[in-house]
Formats: structure tokens, C-alpha cells, sequence
């Protein structure tokens, strides 16, 4: 299997899932305060950029009121609400529900999108 460094084409984000890249920790406070290593780590609330995004929520299908049972059944497709967060977007979430992954040496989080508290987007990604 062939695969580049940040290559994240191969992944596919399932449901109402984000992935994240976090934003590398400072491990210095405003003031000049330098905090020990993992401290940043531990905290509730992490920020980072939304890489890839799941398709949304599932919506159940529903026949049309005129299918008739004795009709040949067709090919159901699945709809979907998509989900807020857009590839690009800074987005500040819990950790509590998020899980943290390395791939191709680098680290992501997949947090599911009821863990997003805030989104920043840029007027360009609109």
C-alpha cells in the first residue's frame, strides 16, 4: 500500500465525526509562566483544525406513499444532514468524548460533532 506523509485521502470519516489536527500546545502561559509537560494535554477544552468530516446524521428512509409491495424494490439511498464544521475551520471541542489517533506520524482527534463547542471559520471557506 502506497501512502504519502500527510496523505489523509485513504481515511474516511464515518457518521457525525470530525478529525482534527490540533494546534501545537505552548508550554508557556501570556505571562511567561512555564507549565510542565502534559499539562495542556490534561485540559477539558482543546482547539485544533477540522481536516476531514464525516457525511452527517443519517436520515431513515422513507418509501413513497404510491410504492406498491408487488413492485421490484429499488436501490435505497441514504441521505444525510451534514454536519457544521467545514474542512479549514478552527473549531474548539471537549476531549471528554473525543479519541486521539496517529497517523502517518502525526496526531489527529476524532471528536463527534456534539463535542464542538465553537467554530471559527474564515470568511474564504463560506
Amino acid at each position: 500500500m502506497k501512502t504519502t506523509e500527510n496523505n489523509l485521502e485513504n481515511l474516511i470519516v464515518v457518521g457525525d465525526k470530525v478529525l482534527i489536527k490540533p494546534c501545537s500546545n505552548k508550554n508557556k502561559t501570556k505571562s511567561g509562566l512555564f507549565l510542565p509537560p502534559g499539562y495542556s494535554e490534561k485540559a477539558e477544552i482543546q482547539n485544533g483544525y477540522v481536516v476531514k468530516v464525516g457525511p452527517g446524521f443519517p436520515i431513515p428512509f422513507l418509501p413513497d406513499e404510491d410504492t406498491e409491495p408487488w413492485k421490484p424494490k429499488t436501490q435505497e439511498k441514504i441521505k444525510y444532514i451534514p454536519l457544521q464544521p467545514v474542512v479549514g475551520d478552527l473549531a474548539i471541542f471537549l476531549l471528554k468524548d473525543s479519541v486521539e489517533i496517529i497517523y502517518n506520524d502525526q496526531k489527529y482527534i476524532i471528536v463527534p460533532q456534539h463535542s464542538v463547542l465553537l467554530l471559527e471559520r474564515d470568511s474564504s471557506n463560506v
